[in-house]
């Protein structure tokens, strides 16, 4: 009965122990994930401003990547990469402007930083958050066309 008993405990720790290796997995909050039927940019997004296009591109990128098994940063990096042509474009909107290029306290942090900096950490902070909340949502990438997320452009 005790070497049944040794037996039993011992492959119930075994079983523990092995689950260890395992990332944890949640069941996901599928109310915090994004409709992609019902959120597109539109058409004058750009016109009224480039922050509005670029979210929506580091949107629809970070979800399509979110399954990945790379960590959440890497993950949110090829996002950001993947919407360089929509940063690059809301970066021109402000470089014609004057004053475009000095130094000012950020409203964030309150350190000295110039337009182009805020424009890149928005997309970087953007971009790691929609990888968390697909992640944390189990939500679905939005649909695909040619291996581009639909309603990237």
């Amino acid at each position: 009965m005790k070497l049944q008993t040794l037996a039993v405990t011992l492959s119930v720790a075994a079983l523990t122990l092995s689950g260890c290796s395992e990332p944890f997995k949640t069941g996901g909050n599928g109310k915090i994930c994004s409709d992609f039927k019902t959120a597109k940019a539109s058409p004058g997004a750009a016109a009224a401003g480039g922050a509005v296009v670029l979210d929506e591109c580091l949107k629809r990128w970070a979800y399509s990547l979110a399954p990945s098994r790379d960590d959440a940063e890497i993950v949110a990096t090829a996002a950001r990469a993947a919407c360089g042509t929509q940063l690059a474009s809301w970066n021109q909107q402000i470089v014609s402007q004057p004053g475009a290029e000095e130094q000012a306290a950020s409203l964030m942090t309150g350190e000295p930083t110039t337009p182009l900096a805020e424009h890149n950490g928005y997309a970087e902070r953007r971009a790691l958050f929609y990888v968390v909340q697909a992640r944390a949502g189990s939500c679905p990438a939005p649909a695909a066309k040619d291996g581009v997320p639909e309603g990237v452009g």
